[in-house]
């Protein structure tokens, strides 16, 4: 029973600080995560790793945080050897290392690359020293000669000075190689880089999980799951590396997808409209003038149109990108849109943002390439909005919504407020969607406050929040 109760508090634990890191699993969750492990057990822990992951992921973009976490606390048991010695590495034990990966990579021995992750680590990852046994935390206690002692232990391991020692990034082309030597016939040499590549970014993922585990064992698991990198739909858009912003991309389609479908079952629930108060009046005459079943006017389903004016301009260029692609793949919940963009003057991008079933990595910059958005590449909201109050004005009409994009930073020029002004009054709806945290609104060149007395504005640091907001303001 001790054990049964120690796992359990175990995946208590685990649950609690995956709802920390932003994954929502509640007891209920908690419960079928249980009965997983009862049934699975803990023999094959890729086999618990995923029915875990079934019964307590609910979102995209939450599985990189969840495989984090669960490598600090389900780590693989009776796998971590006794290490001493954080001495620098040889050359030949570094180029041994390599071969091995070499072979392992190019057969796809799942095993022996795991197998030599370990040993990379144990290797290559150490720093520091614990004191060894006896020793004090001076590093001279009784028995110390003054020189490093051969029984002490690191202090950590680094996935990173491994992966500096054993640079696999330059190993790309002779695993390839090494494929198509043993599928000559059937492997392309294009594809079997591609692959090789894969491989290998399998084999750094392995290293950084070992790293966590072993830290875990030395520093205490909470500590260090605290640190694990935020799921996708919570990383700053301003903040996102490239990588990131990747993997932002690939949620565009599944969360419009569950947009639409939302916005669909709000449409069914508002069948009617508001109460036609002269029929309501005729039709309780037959019930003594008291108006028992009012009638209501029948719905129009019109659809909005809806425009969209994007700042182009530095980091607010991936927030901006994101939203393009998603409104895009949203096209549908609106009868027309069209897209603006601008940086210190503003044009017409609505051919250039594509609802398709991929989004276009490099959409920012192909616009700024291709599209009349920029004069002298500085952000300039002032200029801006004139340009398109002079030009596309007409954009805007009573059927219309306006989704301006940017973090309203207007590096100290006239922000023309007149011009917002006379773009919302056309409009039936508009808000500002501003990527930078409320707290900083107003500060610096800042003019949020201002832009916010004319239309709602709304904080939409990640994805998460961009999709409660366009939830909220998408027609119905």
């Amino acid at each position: 029973m001790t054990g049964v109760a120690a796992l359990s508090d175990r995946l208590v634990e685990f649950v609690s600080m995956l709802r920390d890191h932003g994954i929502t699993a509640g007891p209920s969750e908690t419960v079928d995560a249980a009965s997983a492990v009862a049934s699975l057990g803990l023999a094959d822990r890729e086999l618990l790793r995923s029915g875990l992951a079934a019964t307590l992921l609910r979102r995209n973009g939450q599985r990189a945080v969840f495989d984090q976490i669960f490598d600090v606390y389900f780590p693989v048991s009776g796998r971590l050897p006794e290490l001493h010695g954080t001495a620098t590495p040889s050359a030949e034990q570094v180029d041994d290392l390599r071969e091995q990966l070499i072979g392992a990579l190019a057969a796809g021995d799942d095993d022996t690359v795991a197998r030599l992750a370990e040993q990379a680590l144990t290797a290559l990852g150490g720093y520091g020293r614990l004191p060894a046994q006896g020793e004090g935390p001076g590093g001279g206690g009784s028995g110390s000669s003054g020189g490093g002692s051969a029984t002490a232990s690191p202090a950590g391991w680094s996935s990173y000075l491994t992966l500096k020692h054993l640079h696999p990034d330059d190993l790309a082309d002779r695993i390839a190689a090494a494929m198509v030597g043993r599928h000559a016939e059937a492997l392309d040499g294009a594809v079997a880089t591609i692959e090789a590549q894969r491989r290998l970014g399998g084999f750094r993922s392995a290293v950084e999980a070992e790293s966590r585990r072993r830290a875990a064992q030395l520093r205490g698991a909470a500590r260090i799951a605290r640190n694990v990198e935020k799921s996708t739909d919570q990383v700053s858009f301003l903040s996102a590396s490239e990588t990131q912003l990747a993997e932002m991309r690939r949620l565009v389609y599944p969360l419009a997808r569950k947009l639409a479908t939302r916005l669909a079952a709000r449409r069914r629930k508002a069948v009617h409209g508001q109460i036609d108060f002269r029929r309501t009046i005729r039709k309780s005459m037959a019930t003594g003038g008291v108006p028992m079943r009012p009638v209501l006017r029948a719905r129009r389903h019109g659809r909005p149109e809806l425009v969209v004016l994007a700042d182009l301009s530095g980091s607010v260029a991936g927030f901006a990108e994101f939203t393009l692609q998603l409104v895009a793949a949203l096209q549908d919940q609106f009868s027309k849109v069209r897209s603006f963009g601008f940086i210190d003057i503003c044009d017409e991008i609505t051919d250039l943002v594509r609802g398709g079933d991929v989004p276009d990595p490099g959409l920012a910059r192909r616009i700024v390439r291709h599209a009349g958005v920029a004069r002298w590449g500085n952000s300039n909201y002032g200029d801006a909005f004139a340009s398109f109050v002079d030009q596309y004005l007409d954009a805007l009409g009573p059927r219309t919504s306006l989704l301006v994009l940017g973090d309203a930073r207007t590096n100290y020029g006239d922000p023309n407020l007149s011009a917002l002004r006379a773009m919302v009054d056309r409009t039936r709806h508009a808000y500002w969607l501003n990527p930078e945290a409320a707290s900083t609104w107003s500060t610096g060149d800042s003019v949020a406050d201002r832009y916010g007395a004319e239309l709602t504005m709304f904080e939409c640091r990640n994805v998460r929040q961009l999709a409660e907001v366009i939830a909220r303001i998408l027609p119905s």
